[in-house]
């Protein structure tokens, strides 16, 4: 069965609740929801369109379509809270439709915490417009002056006549706007929309600040909540992508014979692509494990693993930039009285998706359907269209949750795959990757190296500060699926690559008189279809890049002999960073405690603190973690955080905390045990075995948080920052407990090990 098409109509008369039914026979088909003739016919699907971002039931409840999606954080909460305050309704009253093309305008799905720094914007400013029409209509109805008009939870009365009255549901429920916005032309993460009204001071609002919990985490937990990996469609092929066991090797031959005895099991090979698909899924697994495929002779695209940063330190720059160039570092260094050098490695990771993508694609000759857990539907709409020849108009796509996210995973890679097949069988087609492939082949976070200089006076002072950045681009893939070149079905069947030559220096508000920041990119390992491409993972480059700085800032201060927090306020002037630093300190009573550590190196299990301050898009954070090293083992435990967090205006105070808690368990992870194993030919991480992550006993008891809300200021993105303040941090106090630097991630009990041998 083809799961329902809904038109917007529709949508409003059941109140405004999206609900997609699976397996719902007898449903129409190419119901986009696009404008219809009349007066009535709702308004083409455009950002300068009202009824684009906000609609009102025929029961007075709001609608508020998203152009972005949720991983978890509850965006989806934030909105509605938002929207409510701008309405005058009750939260409960407002539902948010995200993540699909036919409802919702691009704003470019999920990407560098952005659902409320920008996101937000236009849903407020539709929202503000949308109550000032409303009281316009109010006004006539009641013959008085709009003025003397007051909203409470979507009922128009008048001031001091509360019996004088219209709803919300009165004025406009179940019909459209038709009402113009002032838009900036731009699709994605840049999109703004506005009207005439003017949004509310934060001193009105009454939803927005309030904790209020996301009702979906009940759906998760009682087990209703449909994910992609339930999508069925009518007719569906189910689908195995087979890839090389040597990277950069194509097929040269495929024996068809050796699956004839699996019924209904067949090869689709389009040039480097190879794949089987079945009408029964167990039937596409055999088939995938059974299929005779000889595969070009292995190209060892790879460096030996041990040699990774020396083939990165060694190879050839392909491009680079100094974005950060004050005063005469060199002429600095020269005269300094003391150089304090180091440098730092950081591995490839994987995202290690709490399961392998999955996604669902019909493709007729005229239109197509997208069912895909990647974060950016409509950028996977754009992808699809283009790798089977049709307009975007004529391909809908739809989000539905999926097994993980945070970057550029798999997801985006199984969407062009199922899409591909779909158009070379004729009939609906789900891919579902197994976990080989999704730790194996999903773009990875980048390697890299990172050095720091800096220079002293006799006094202990910092003149000069140098820091640079050597790695694999963080787009060698782009950010999205919008074009199949960035996708694994593009590359291996002609599209030609394109990378984007990016890297990242460090984020932070030191005053140095004399400082220098700058990167440099190498050529990726292999040019396409490689499982050590890199792309974006949560906080692209940030974790990586502050670790080496934040690392480095902590052994300037030691050798300055200066209190790491100390330091760290010498140089920092901005009052807001200068307040986030302090209120981490505070509340971990860093003061209580001598400097440095009076038992640094004793005992057999070893206490140390460590310190890391960090800013990311306008959010700043700063972090105190306690950790112990046991000496025998070498195991590093990060058993407590304490966080302050500034990202403008709160929201949402309870969900804050929880997305806080989150970017640092997933941090730790990739501080203390992940790295993506290989050998010359291919990927050996494949698996949690291969790949492991943290788990229950490594977690952290407590994580203490301090929310600086600032009201006045806008509010930035959550979803991100604070995951680049961890690393550095847990290396700072490891050093604070046993003495000796590890500059090397992931900090494995071998690397500790050693570390205190040589010590």
């Amino acid at each position: 069965m083809r799961p329902t098409d809904i038109s917007r109509r529709d949508l409003l008369k059941a109140g405004g609740a999206l609900v997609v039914s699976f397996a719902i026979p007898g449903a129409a088909r190419g119901a986009f929801g696009q404008a219809g003739a009349g007066a009535d016919a709702k308004p083409l699907l455009l950002p300068d369109e009202l009824d684009s971002w906000i609609a009102v039931t025929p029961h007075g409840s709001v609608t508020a379509f998203f152009g972005k999606m949720d991983m978890g954080q509850g965006v989806d909460v934030a909105i509605a809270q938002i929207v409510a305050d701008e309405l005058d309704v009750a939260f409960d009253r407002v539902s948010v439709v995200m993540g699909d093309t036919a409802f919702t305008c691009n704003q470019g799905g999920a990407s560098g915490s952005t659902g409320v720094q920008r996101g937000g914007l236009t849903l407020r400013h539709a929202a503000a417009e949308a109550r000032r029409l409303l009281l316009e209509r109010a006004s006539a109805k009641l013959g008085v002056p709009a003025d003397r008009l007051v909203v409470r939870d979507g009922v128009v009365s008048v001031a001091g006549d509360a019996q004088r009255r219209v709803s919300y549901a009165d004025l406009i429920g179940g019909r459209y706007f038709h009402h113009k916005l002032e838009w900036n032309k731009q699709y994605g993460n840049p999109l703004l929309a506005k009207g005439q009204a003017a949004v509310k001071n934060a001193s009105e609002y009454r939803v927005v600040g309030r904790s209020i919990p996301q009702k979906i985490v009940a759906e998760k937990v009682y087990g209703r909540l449909q994910y992609v990996t339930e999508v069925k469609v009518e007719g569906m092929l189910h689908a195995r992508v087979l890839r090389p066991p040597s990277a950069g090797c194509g097929p040269t031959a495929i024996d068809e014979s050796s699956i004839a005895a699996i019924p209904g099991a067949r090869v689709v090979h389009e040039k480097d692509m190879v794949a089987v698909v079945a009408e029964r899924e167990w039937d596409a697994v055999r088939a995938a494990r059974e299929l005779k495929v000889t595969w070009a002779p292995p190209c060892t695209p790879f460096p030996e693993m041990a040699k990774l940063h020396d083939h990165i330190r060694q190879a050839k720059s392909i491009g680079g930039q100094v974005p950060i160039d004050k005063g005469d570092v060199e002429a600095a260094l020269k005269s300094a009285h003391r150089i304090v050098e180091a440098e730092y490695e950081w591995p490839f990771q994987s995202h290690a998706s709490m399961g392998p993508a999955c996604a669902v694609a019909d493709v007729r000759a005229d239109e197509a359907r997208l069912w895909t857990g990647s974060q950016k539907p409509h950028y996977g709409r754009n992808g699809v269209a283009k790798l089977v020849g049709l307009p975007p108009e004529k391909v809908r796509a739809t989000w539905v949750p999926g097994p993980g996210s945070y970057g550029r995973n798999d997801a985006g890679d199984a969407a062009l795959d199922a899409a591909l097949l779909s158009k070379l069988t004729g009939k609906p087609v789900r891919v579902q990757y197994m976990r080989h492939d999704g730790t194996g082949w999903d773009p990875k976070g980048p390697a890299g190296v990172y050095r720091g200089r800096a220079g002293l006076d006799a006094q202990g002072n910092v003149v000069a500060y140098d820091f640079s950045a050597r790695g694999f681009s963080r787009q060698d893939v782009a950010t999205t699926e919008n074009d199949p070149k960035d996708t694994l079905a593009g590359q291996l069947t002609g599209s030609e690559p394109k990378p984007t030559i990016i890297f990242q220096v460090p984020s932070e508000a030191y005053d140095f008189a004399n400082k220098r920041c700058g990167w440099e990119c190498v050529a990726p390992l292999l040019d396409r279809g490689s499982p050590l491409r890199t792309g974006h993972l949560r906080d692209p480059l940030g974790p990586e890049t502050h670790f080496a700085s934040e690392s480095f800032i902590d052994e300037i201060a030691h050798a300055a002999g200066a209190d790491p927090v100390a330091f760290r306020l010498k140089y920092v002037k901005d009052p807001r960073h200068t307040a986030v630093i302090r209120a981490a300190a505070d509340r971990a009573g860093w003061g209580k405690r001598p400097y440095p550590n009076p038992r640094r190196g004793r005992g057999d299990v070893m206490s140390g603190r460590g310190f890391s301050y960090t800013e990311r898009n306008g959010t700043i954070v700063a972090m105190v973690a306690e950790v112990e090293v046991e000496r025998r083992t070498g195991r590093v435990w990060a058993r407590r955080f304490t966080v302050a967090h500034d990202c403008g205006l709160i929201i949402n105070p309870k969900a804050l905390e929880l997305t806080i808690e989150g970017n640092v368990v997933q941090a730790i992870s990739r501080t203390v045990f992940e790295e993506v194993q290989f050998d010359r030919d291919h990927v050996l991480s494949v698996d949690w075995a291969s790949y492991p992550i943290l788990e229950m006993q490594d977690a952290p008891e407590r994580i203490d948080i301090v929310l600086i809300d600032r009201p006045d200021v806008a509010a930035s993105g959550a979803g991100e920052p604070s995951t680049r303040t961890v690393p550095a941090a847990i290396a700072n106090a490891i050093y604070d407990a046993t003495g000796v630097r590890i500059r090397r991630v992931p900090i494995t009990p071998e690397r500790i090990k050693a570390a205190l041998a040589r010590a």
